[in-house]
């Protein structure tokens, strides 16, 4: 397997711990009785930090099918070189350094993760662009 699918997997192993780090999160907020029932009814607004965890997660899956498909192309395509392996290396860890910045409320530096990561996106996507 190629280094840039090896990361395509390892995102979809950050988005499953996004997905759960969420869900601890409101769970231990509303509680396991509320958790395993209907769900029904308005429910308090979630803490800071769980809402924080939730955009992080929404955060990852705007860029997730942009930065999937670029490293599928790329690798369908015969265009996966050591460019889309050091941008999807970039890509993930930005976004692995986006989730505790942005879960403890840590600003500039989180959206200097988030650039990095959109960079790392960037490279991948040059090479199935341009010729």
């Amino acid at each position: 397997m190629t280094i840039d699918l090896m990361m395509a997997a390892w995102t979809l192993v950050l988005a499953f711990v996004q997905i759960l780090l969420f869900d601890i999160a409101r769970t231990s907020q509303y509680g396991l009785k509320w958790n395993t029932g209907p769900r029904d009814g308005e429910m308090p607004p979630l803490s800071a930090r769980a809402e924080r965890l939730r955009r992080a997660q929404d955060n990852l899956f705007e860029t997730l099918p942009l930065f999937l498909g670029a490293v599928l192309i790329a690798h369908v395509a015969d265009r996966a070189n050591a460019t889309t392996a050091l941008g999807a290396q970039i890509y993930f860890w930005g976004r692995v350094a986006y989730v505790p910045l942005y879960a403890f409320g840590v600003t500039h530096i989180r959206s200097l993760a988030w650039l990095v990561s959109i960079a790392g996106l960037v490279m991948v996507a040059s090479q199935i662009l341009l010729p």
